[in-house]
């Protein structure tokens, strides 16, 4: 009985090895896979490296015997390029030289070239090669702890330094948040001021229209300067009916390029109510607030709409970070809700031949989807959903701080187009791919009908379009 465990085991060894080798490619079979050029930079890289490991080596235990620094007595060994000279194979450098010589390792010094030439002749191998480096990335290499006990010590003492550094970072980052709100309290004056001149609720002075029809002859003169306004005459029935400034965020946000990608044609109307948007830093944590602030309309009920952002400090560098944001639930109006849109379909069955018309409701794009709050997905969920979520997330952080920094304190300037050429903004230079992710298209077809019915005619509309006509738009 003992004889065949034995027999047994030694068999399920024997598989196993006969598996491995012919599964996992060693060393000898990679390479001969490689063309010979490929080999050949392949073993010549291999025994620089470890020449050049076993130099650094003997210099860092020479150097913990002795009483020089650890520069000066590597600087004596004129085999290693501490100056980092240019070299026709440059060596590597500590940091990305394992102890050991594994083929996979190795692998990732191989040159673009040598990349491309994988790929051509040995596709599968390459895509191994980066999965598995892939996985390396980041690893310790050994190095640190190969080091003799007393350099160690010395690098641990640089770590405490190094803390010590962020620690300093984390209070000027959070003091330079503190200054941002002793600011915006000498900045309220004046945005009080610009709302109530926007709203009609008060005229400028002869001082202030004086002083900045200076600025805006200067701007004339400016050639990069292209002033979005269109002047009209002054007399007429418009002009004595126009109070304040008509459109003027709506004109605002369309001359920002990104929060153009948003704004639909529909999303126009209801932007045409909007006030005032102001920024409101939080009192009892760092972050902020951003507030639309909106006229009566009949798009939805909400008079103010928000979006409140919450700062996390980084352990690394001390910096202030997005942590969280929470946006407002829009209370939309049936008949004008401009998160969705009525798609509505002819369709014709395949045996009696009759037509019925399906109406279904699905989400639409809209500039409003900017207050909604969007989880975060969990940190193991590497799914594409998840991904996308993420990059919404990452940009809606993005445009959060483009209104924190532009727009609510440059709102004329965004009016007038100046921003346009101080941001340093073309129409035609700029990157009109920057929002393609900001929506996820929706496929949100019938099953159902589809099995029994054909498509005849696809058409899609909203409610607020099929009641009257599109608006012109005024730009």
């Amino acid at each position: 009985m003992r004889k065949v465990g034995i027999i047994s085991f030694a068999g399920i060894v024997g598989t196993g090895l006969l598996l491995r080798y012919t599964i996992v490619p060693d060393e000898e079979k990679m390479l001969r896979s490689l063309s010979p050029e490929t080999r050949a930079i392949y073993e010549r890289n291999k025994v620089q490296r470890r020449e050049q490991h076993d130099k650094i080596m003997e210099q860092m235990i020479e150097s913990a015997k002795s009483d020089q620094p650890i520069w000066k007595k590597m600087s004596e060994n004129k085999g290693v390029n501490i100056k980092n000279e240019k070299q026709a194979d440059p060596a590597p450098t500590p940091q990305n030289t394992p102890i050991f010589t594994a083929p996979l390792a190795t692998a990732a010094a191989v040159s673009s070239e040598t990349a491309d030439a994988l790929a051509t002749q040995n596709p599968a191998l390459l895509s191994m090669l980066q999965g598995r480096l892939g996985s390396l990335i980041g690893a310790p290499s050994g190095y640190i702890e190969s080091l003799p006990k007393a350099v160690r010590e010395r690098v641990d003492g640089l770590r405490c330094l190094q803390q010590q550094h962020t620690d300093i970072d984390k209070k000027l980052h959070l003091e330079i948040f503190e200054l941002e709100k002793k600011y915006s309290e000498l900045y309220a004056p004046l945005y009080a001021r610009r709302t109530e001149i926007v709203q009609g609720a008060a005229e400028p002075t002869d001082a202030e229209k004086a002083e900045g029809a200076k600025i805006a002859e200067a701007e004339k003169e400016d050639a990069e300067v292209e002033s979005g306004i269109t002047e009209v005459p002054e007399d007429g029935e418009d002009a004595e009916e126009a109070t304040g400034i008509p459109e003027f965020w709506l004109t605002a946000l369309r001359n920002h390029p990104q929060l153009a990608e948003l704004i639909t044609d529909r999303d126009e109307g209801a932007i045409k109510f909007l006030r005032d948007i102001r920024l409101v830093y939080l009192s009892d944590k760092p972050g902020f607030k951003l507030e639309f602030e909106f006229a009566e309309n009949p798009y939805f009920s909400n008079s103010v709409l928000s979006k409140t952002y919450v700062y996390e400090q980084s352990d690394v560098a001390g910096d202030l970070e997005f942590g969280s944001a929470q946006g407002t639930e829009i209370d939309w109006k049936p008949e004008n809700d401009l998160s969705v849109t009525v798609e509505t379909k002819k369709q014709r069955h395949k045996t009696s031949n009759r037509t019925r018309v399906v109406k279904k409701t699905v989400p639409a794009e809209t500039f409003f989807s900017f207050f909604a709050t969007v989880e975060e997905p969990d940190s193991d969920d590497d799914s594409e959903l998840a991904d996308e979520t993420r990059d919404r997330i990452e940009l809606d952080y993005e445009l959060a701080e483009e209104f924190k920094e532009k727009i609510v304190p440059c709102a004329v300037d965004w009016f007038t187009g100046k921003a346009l050429a101080y941001e340093g903004l073309d129409e035609e230079e700029y990157d009109d791919e920057f929002m393609d992710d900001y929506y996820e298209d929706e496929d949100d077809d019938d099953e159902d009908d589809d099995e029994d019915d054909d498509d005849v005619d696809d058409m899609s509309r909203s409610a607020k379009d099929a009641a009257e006509p599109p608006q012109c738009k005024n730009q």
